[in-house]
């Protein structure tokens, strides 16, 4: 029996657990349902809370999103979601509640108005901007110096908080706004444009203007940074008002149904199907990637995980390719190495379900004596997949392994997946994991 997640179309809270499926392999068939015609059904009547949204099991109903989110997170612990140890992954569930607790709210009490979900208020509005505010200066403070929330990688903290930000972005956080939160905006552009997250909610469009519900007087002026501490009150000259309403009358702003049906229009959009995911249907083959990736991490050694390879490889449903950076000469500091190597990994992404790859920075923390060198396991034969999916892959040098493997290839696949102090005669500097 396949999952199945009903929600209401475009759902916020439902984006999160889209984006944590697609990066775990968890298959999820969603059901729409039009809470508005009140068309609901046996499901939602069962689920305690009588709400959406709703994940479907073999073993029963799960409700309530950040735990259908934990569930499919926790469905694979290769893909590190939640973390790299045991301490990541208190990080992750800290980050999920502050989103739940300082971000959600202010952040629906603001946007709902304007989807015409709630009445609008201009007091509850303001102070909705305000404790917003608050969190945005948290998570600016956090992020001043980090990539992500929680470890190197993208987890289930950034797909959360990310997907409580996408509609603010969209409809009320204006340009003046967002300004205020620099590292919020670099860290949020960079999580909905990964591959994963934009399959689920397709193109983020940053709002040009603060939208206002239909019939609500225009924003008012930007509170200062840090304002959701005290409480701010501003006021328009009188005389402004009745232009501003002449205006409005010329030109009427959209209301909530229209807005609510167009971001559900975007949502329901299909990406593409992967090239891949063609070839899988077409011509599948016994190779199952995450089981070799589940036997590399859990094998006893790594002799074993290698033997166990090489009984099960299918040279014609996949190719194994060795890849050398081109400009090593331009390699100066280890740190940077060590982040031009740790992007080229995320940026492949993309491909997680049909690829495998160790990354190595070889040599000395010295100008000139480093060296970057990989070798990857890919789905077909042909490297025009990772290059699709990642630019930076035209920087890399890439000579296919040969088949039918000889035993010298052998030992080379095994020495690029399985060294520790040094590899073709290098020491070994650092070493990035694909899997």
């Amino acid at each position: 029996m396949a999952l199945k997640l009903y929600t209401n179309p475009g759902n916020f809270r439902a984006f999160k657990i889209l984006v944590a499926a697609l990066y775990n392999g968890v298959d999820i068939d969603v059901v729409d349902l039009d809470l508005a015609a009140k068309k609901r059904t046996d499901v939602l009547a069962k689920s305690p809370a009588g709400k959406v949204p709703v994940l479907e099991t073999p073993q029963g109903l799960l409700f309530e999103s950040n735990a259908i989110a934990r569930y499919i997170a926790r469905a694979r612990r290769d893909t590190d979601l939640y973390g790299v140890s045991f301490f990541d992954s208190g990080l992750v569930d800290a980050w999920i509640d502050f989103a739940a607790q300082e971000v959600e709210l202010p952040a629906t009490l603001w946007v709902y108005p304007v989807f015409g979900y709630l009445p609008h208020n201009a007091a509850v509005t303001e102070k909705a901007k305000a404790d917003l505010g608050a969190a945005m200066e948290i998570l600016d403070n956090h992020l001043a110096d980090k990539t992500y929330l929680v470890g190197e990688k993208v987890t289930l903290a950034d797909i959360t908080v990310a997907s409580a930000l996408v509609y603010p972005y969209k409809i009320v956080m204006s340009p003046e706004y967002r300004a205020q939160y620099p590292h919020v905006l670099r860290w949020f552009l960079t999580i909905v444009n990964q591959p994963h997250f934009r399959a689920v909610i397709g193109d983020v469009v940053l709002a040009e203007k603060e939208l206002v519900p239909s019939g609500a007087p225009p924003a008012l002026a930007l509170p200062a940074k840090g304002a959701g501490k005290k409480e701010k009150k501003e006021k328009k000259e009188k005389a402004a008002a009745p232009k501003q309403e002449k205006k409005k009358e010329e030109a009427p702003a959209k209301t909530g149904e229209d807005l609510e049906e167009q971001l559900a229009k975007e949502e329901k959009k299909k990406a593409a199907e992967h090239p891949l995911k063609i070839l899988d249907r077409e011509s599948p083959s016994e190779f199952v990637m995450d089981t070799w990736k589940k036997t590399y991490s859990n094998a006893r050694s790594y002799d074993q995980a290698m033997d166990e390879f090489w009984k099960v490889f299918d040279s014609l449903g996949y190719s194994l390719w060795f890849c050398n950076y081109q400009y090593n000469s331009e390699l100066t500091k280890l740190f940077m190495t060590c982040n031009l190597v740790s992007g080229f990994v995320q940026r492949t992404d993309e491909l997680r379900k049909w690829a495998f790859g160790c990354m190595w920075i070889l040599g000395e923390d010295a100008p000139g004596k480093m060296e970057i060198r990989g070798l990857w396991l890919m789905r077909g034969q042909s490297d025009s997949y990772i290059k699709s999916a990642n630019p930076d892959a035209e920087f890399y040098t890439w000579t296919k392994v040969p088949t039918p493997v000889s035993d010298e290839d052998k030992k080379k696949v095994q020495e690029y997946w399985c060294s520790d102090d040094s590899l073709a005669g290098l020491p070994v500097l650092d070493c990035k994991v694909f899997k």
